[in-house]
C-alpha cells in the first residue's frame, strides 16, 4: 500500500467512520436475520466476519461486507426447504468455497461488462429506497424494522403503502428525535473545536439522551419496539451458545448443493456490482480487483457458515455510509466488525437504548447524497442511450429488487448500444472523405459482436478510390463475426469500389493475413501526415466520426 491507503494513514477518520457504520449495521444485521427466518445472532456473526475477515482480505479500501437484504428471500426459502438451520449453514460453507474457486479462475472479470449507467442507476435507486424505507422509522412507524430493502415487505406492506400508513402511526417523540438528529448531522461539523467528535455519534448520543428525557411522557416516550433490539446473553456460556456449527452429515443432500450454487452466484454478482459502485464513489478513485474480492468473500462465507452466520456480500448502504462518514482505508470496516463483536459480547444493553429514529436520520442523509437531482441532470445530458437504461434501472430496482433491476437495466443498456451502433453507422459522414484519401480504421482493445453492425456499415459507406488501413495493433480480442466482416470487405466489396485495403497488426490467432510490406512510395504516402483516423470498437470515439440525427 502507498502512504495514502496504508492501514493507519487515516486513524481518526476511519475509527469515526467505523463507529458510524457499526451503528447502522446493528439493526440491519438483526433485521436481515429476522427477515431470513434465521437466529438473530446469525446476522451479527455475518456482520462481524464481514467486517474483520473480509475487511482484512479484501482489496477494496471502502467496501463494507455483511448480511445482504438481497439474499433474504433465498435464505428464507432455503432454511424452510432444508428444515434445519445447521444444514443451511453447510450450504453457506460450500457457497463460500465456490466463490473462492470463482476468484481463482478469475471469473471476477465479468464485472468489466457492467455499464456505468447501470451502476449509477443502482446507486441512485439505493438512495431512493433508503429514503423511502427510512421515512416510516423517522416518524416512529417501525412495523418494518427488519432491514428489508425490497419493494414487498415482510409485514404485508410495500414501500409506498408503508408511507401512507405513517399518517396513522406518527410518534411525536421519534419525529422530534429525527429532526434534531438530522440537524446535528448537517450542522455539527460547522462548529469550531466541537467538530472533532463525529456528527453521527453526537446524533446517537443525543437520541439516547432525548429518549431518556422523554421517559414518563405518554406522548413523547419511545417503547422498546422503537429501539435497537440486540440479544442479551446472561453469561459467557450463553454468548458462546449462540454460535452454531454446520451439519456435515447432509453433504450428500442435493438441495444443499442447489442452495449453495444459488447463494454463490447471487452473492458474487451482488458483490461485484456493489464493489464497482463503491469504487465510483471513492474520492480517491481507487480500483478494486474483482478476483481478489471474490476470494475474500469466499473465505468470509466459509468462516461465516462454519460458526453460524448468514451469507455475506459487499453491501452498498454501509459502504456509502462509510464513505460519507470520512472512511478512507479498510481500517474503518475492520473497526466496525470489531465493535460488533465487542458490543454483542459485552454491552448489548447500551446498544438497545439507541432509537431507530436516530439511525433513520443517519441513513436519510446518506440516501440523499446517493440520489441528488444533479445526478439525474447529469445522466440526462449524456444522451438518451445513457439516460434510458439509467431510468429503467432506477425504476426496476425501486419497484422490484436489486438483482431484477440490474438485469433489466443491463438488457436495456445492451439494446441501447445496439441501437446506437446501428443508427450511428448509417450516418457516416462520407462527405468528409474524398477520392484518393488515406483513411485509417483503428480497432480498439476489445472488439465484440456489439461493434459488428457499426464496423460493417462504416465499411459499406466508405467512399470509392481511397486507401483504407485497418489497424489492429491495439486489439487483444476481435469477435469472429467482425473478422469475417473484414475479410469479406477486403476480398469482395473493396475491389468493386476501387478501395485498396491494407491490413496491419492482426495477430496470427485471428487467422487473417496482414498486407505484405508496402513499397517505399506507398509507405511515404501513408506517413505523410495526411491520413484520416477513425477509432472503431470504442463507441464514444466512433460517435465523433459518425453523424447522428
Amino acid at each position: 500500500m502507498n502512504k495514502q491507503t496504508s492501514l493507519f494513514s487515516n486513524i481518526k477518520g476511519d475509527f469515526s467512520s467505523g463507529l458510524v457504520v457499526f451503528l447502522i449495521a446493528v439493526p440491519l444485521c438483526l433485521g436481515i436475520a429476522l427477515a431470513s427466518g434465521a437466529p438473530l445472532f446469525a446476522g451479527m456473526i455475518s456482520g462481524i466476519v464481514g467486517g474483520i475477515v473480509i475487511g482484512f482480505l479484501s482489496g477494496s479500501q471502502l467496501s463494507v461486507s455483511g448480511p445482504a437484504a438481497g439474499l433474504t428471500a433465498v435464505v428464507l426459502t432455503a432454511i424452510t426447504k432444508l428444515g434445519m438451520f445447521d444444514i443451511f449453514l453447510l450450504s453457506v460453507v460450500i457457497a463460500g468455497a465456490i466463490q473462492l474457486l470463482f476468484g481463482l479462475i478469475k471469473a471476477g472479470t465479468v464485472a468489466n461488462y457492467f455499464p456505468s449507467n447501470v451502476i449509477t442507476g443502482m446507486l441512485t435507486a439505493i438512495g431512493i429506497i433508503i429514503i423511502l424505507k427510512q421515512l416510516p422509522h423517522a416518524f416512529g412507524y417501525d412495523a418494518d424494522a427488519n432491514g428489508d430493502f425490497t419493494f414487498l415487505q415482510a409485514d404485508g406492506e410495500n414501500t409506498f403503502s408503508a408511507l401512507f400508513s405513517i399518517i396513522n402511526h406518527i410518534n411525536f417523540g421519534a419525529t422530534l428525535i429525527t429532526i434534531i438528529s438530522i440537524f446535528i448531522i448537517l450542522y455539527w461539523s460547522k462548529i469550531p473545536k466541537l467538530n472533532v467528535v463525529p456528527a453521527p455519534l453526537v446524533a446517537v448520543i443525543a437520541g439516547i439522551g432525548l429518549n431518556v428525557a422523554f421517559a414518563g411522557n405518554d406522548v413523547l416516550a419511545l417503547g422498546s419496539n422503537h429501539l435497537v433490539s440486540l440479544p442479551v446473553p446472561k453469561s459467557f456460556q450463553d454468548f458462546i451458545g449462540q454460535f452454531t456449527l454446520p451439519n456435515f452429515a447432509a453433504i450428500s443432500n442435493k438441495e444443499v448443493w442447489i442452495t449453495a450454487v444459488t447463494i454463490a452466484i447471487v452473492a458474487s454478482v451482488e458483490t461485484l456490482l456493489n464493489v464497482e459502485a463503491t469504487d465510483k464513489l471513492d474520492p480517491m478513485k481507487r480500483h478494486t480487483s474483482p478476483n481478489r474480492e471474490l476470494k475474500a468473500q469466499g473465505i468470509g462465507n466459509i468462516i461465516s457458515g462454519m460458526i453460524g452466520g448468514l451469507p455475506i456480500t459487499s453491501v452498498i448502504v454501509r459502504s456509502s455510509a462509510n464513505i460519507n462518514a470520512g472512511g478512507k482505508t479498510k481500517l474503518a470496516t475492520m473497526v466496525h466488525g470489531t465493535l460488533l463483536l465487542v458490543c454483542a459480547a459485552i454491552i448489548p444493553t447500551v446498544l438497545n437504548m439507541i432509537p431507530l429514529a436516530t439511525l433513520a436520520a443517519v441513513l436519510l442523509v446518506t440516501g440523499y447524497k446517493l440520489c441528488k437531482i444533479s445526478i439525474f441532470k447529469e445522466m440526462f445530458k449524456n444522451g438518451k442511450y445513457q439516460w434510458i437504461p439509467f431510468v429503467v434501472t432506477v425504476l426496476a430496482i425501486v419497484f422490484t429488487d436489486l438483482l431484477i433491476g440490474i438485469a433489466l437495466g443491463m438488457a436495456v443498456s445492451v439494446l441501447a448500444i445496439l441501437r446506437g451502433n446501428m443508427k450511428s453507422s448509417y450516418f457516416f459522414r462520407k462527405e468528409k472523405y474524398h477520392s484518393g484519401d488515406n483513411i485509417r480504421l483503428e480497432l480498439a482493445q476489445e472488439v465484440s459482436f456489439l461493434n459488428k453492425a457499426s464496423i460493417l456499415l462504416t465499411l459499406d459507406h466508405m467512399p470509392p478510390n481511397v486507401t483504407l488501413i485497418i489497424d489492429a495493433h491495439k486489439t487483444a480480442y476481435i469477435d469472429f463475426d467482425v473478422l469475417q466482416t473484414i475479410r469479406e470487405f477486403k476480398e469482395i466489396k473493396a475491389p468493386q469500389h476501387n478501395i485498396k485495403v491494407i491490413l496491419t497488426g492482426f495477430k496470427p490467432v485471428y487467422n487473417i493475413q496482414n498486407t505484405p510490406d508496402l513499397s517505399p512510395e506507398e509507405q511515404s504516402k501513408l506517413n505523410s501526415g495526411q491520413v484520416h483516423t477513425i477509432s472503431s470498437g470504442n463507441h464514444k470515439e466512433l460517435l465523433k466520426e459518425l453523424q447522428l440525427n
